[in-house]
């Protein structure tokens, strides 16, 4: 049986409460644009419906049918749904027949796209689907190699999560693997759910995979797939990126003859 993480909505809306900010910044940049605003990769609907929240058209799109029933069911309790259309489908090879003034991936999604190909792929399928001075947002963590070593093949706590509406939690273990030759780690995600006893009630060994990306062969990637960034950070509040940035969020737009973006981190 499949054990993707991702089939398991519950448990990822209950342990994954977003990156600091991230939310606020792609409504920001919907609010920008006017809308209508393509989200890539976009789980249960957490971004996607914090820019409908503000009256922004939003089509969400995942590959996985489990989490966009749970964005749909989410965007009916919240009055939402005229705003929010989700479309089950890879990123890789989408085809919606319109175009947008804004595309964004949240959430490091940009990062299970686990070759070279499916990333430029995607990256030529976005700038198909953007208008002609469309924007391109998203966002990746930058690698940390000190930290992979140390957690290579070892059970990472990442921490212990309540479950709203009641007194149980959720306690998420990792168990890591990297091919750094591929620059791929393959992650092994056990959630264990307790009651306000102790006792375990239910225990799921769930599965996915991630390949990581440097700041400066993301750069090359976008200049491959005809974009030019047009401003980077090091988080969601416009904190300049650096080589102590642990996050990159890059905005890029189509690249047009004659018109140069930001140089890339090294220079």
């Amino acid at each position: 049986m499949d054990d993707h993480m991702y089939r398991w909505p519950q448990y990822y809306d209950w342990t994954s409460d977003g990156l600091d900010g991230d939310v606020t910044y792609y409504a920001h940049l919907a609010m920008e644009s006017g809308g209508p605003v393509l989200e890539l990769g976009c789980g249960t609907g957490r971004c996607s419906l914090g820019m409908a929240r503000h009256g922004i058209e939003v089509v969400g799109v995942d590959r996985q049918p489990e989490m966009i029933q749970t964005a749909q069911k989410k965007a009916e309790a919240m009055g939402l749904d005229r705003q929010c259309q989700w479309v089950c489908g890879d990123m890789t090879q989408l085809q919606l027949g319109r175009r947008f003034p804004l595309v964004v991936i949240p959430y490091r999604s940009f990062l299970h796209l686990l070759r070279v190909k499916d990333q430029l792929d995607t990256l030529r399928t976005i700038r198909d689907h953007l208008t002609e001075d469309g924007l391109l947002a998203f966002n990746l963590f930058v690698p940390d190699l000190a930290q992979m070593v140390e957690e290579d093949e070892r059970l990472v706590n990442r921490g212990q999560f309540p479950i709203p509406g009641t007194r149980e939690v959720v306690e998420v273990h990792d168990y890591m693997e990297y091919d750094h030759f591929y620059q791929q780690a393959s992650v092994i995600r056990y959630y264990e759910r307790f009651s306000a006893e102790g006792v375990s009630l239910e225990r799921l060994r769930t599965s996915f995979a991630m390949r990581y990306i440097f700041p400066t062969e993301l750069f090359h990637l976008l200049d491959r797939a005809g974009f030019h960034v047009v401003k980077r950070y090091g988080g969601f509040r416009g904190e300049p990126f650096g080589p102590g940035s642990e996050e990159l969020v890059v905005e890029a737009k189509p690249a047009h003859e004659g018109r140069a973006g930001e140089p890339a981190p090294d220079g």
